[in-house]
């Protein structure tokens, strides 16, 4: 997905402007530091306490320039109208967030509001068109033939969440005023493999063939999660 990020951060915006970021639901603040270590000014947005400790202390550990260029704020993505004026970024994340939300609409349109003309929206969803994958594979058939039918799934972590489908977030992103721009899959064939398992050896090919899996149909239309970038009008 950064590989992805990074190839529409690139076709949109001159090289080396500085651009103004914010990271909704950043997590331990990865991406977040990741874009600031390259020279972006970011802002990470995240209500979980524990993420933002972690966030925080990460940024510790980082030179001063990198610091003075990253900003954490502890709150809701829903409420980004109270912490920020309309149009004040260039880029907009929300990765791994709209599952977690049970009426997603008012936060992408918040999220929209948030972006300056010819921002970019970048989402990572789970993919609702192709939630039979992964009990299929695992050969779980009865879980396989009742995700044909459902967007609502359990995680990893036991939680009942929410996936989206491409269409519908489509609808959505014309409706907001940030149409899509290009989507991908993401984890096209790795979904099923084991927490904590082990890195192979031949990873750098496993990354070239999920890299050119997301961007090649039929292939990226059943990938576990979706990534999608829209564009402010």
């Amino acid at each position: 997905m950064t590989r992805q990020l990074d190839e529409q951060i690139v076709a949109r915006f001159p090289v080396g402007q500085r651009l103004r970021v914010l990271d909704v639901g950043m997590g331990q603040g990865t991406q977040a530091l990741r874009l600031a270590r390259a020279g972006h000014q970011v802002t990470g947005l995240e209500q979980d306490a524990t993420m933002v400790a972690v966030a925080r202390e990460s940024l510790a550990g980082e030179p001063e320039g990198i610091r003075e260029r990253m900003r954490i704020i502890e709150g809701d993505g829903r409420d980004t109208g109270v912490h920020f004026l309309p149009g004040s970024f260039d880029v907009v994340l929300c990765h791994g967030v709209l599952m977690y939300v049970e009426e997603p609409d008012p936060l992408l349109a918040g999220l929209a509001r948030m972006l300056a003309h010819g921002g970019l929206l970048s989402l990572l969803v789970r993919n609702g068109d192709a939630l039979a994958f992964r009990p299929g594979l695992s050969g779980d058939w009865s879980g396989a033939l009742a995700a044909f039918d459902t967007t609502a799934y359990r995680n990893r972590l036991g939680l009942d969440v929410r996936a989206d489908r491409l269409k519908d977030l489509t609808s959505t992103l014309a409706g907001i005023g940030a149409p899509l721009h290009a989507w991908y899959g993401v984890r096209v064939f790795t979904d099923t493999a084991a927490d904590g398992a082990e890195v192979p050896a031949e990873v750098e090919t496993l990354l070239a063939v999920e890299e050119k899996a997301g961007r090649t149909d039929p292939y990226r239309g059943v990938a576990a999660l979706l990534h999608l970038c829209g564009v402010r009008g």
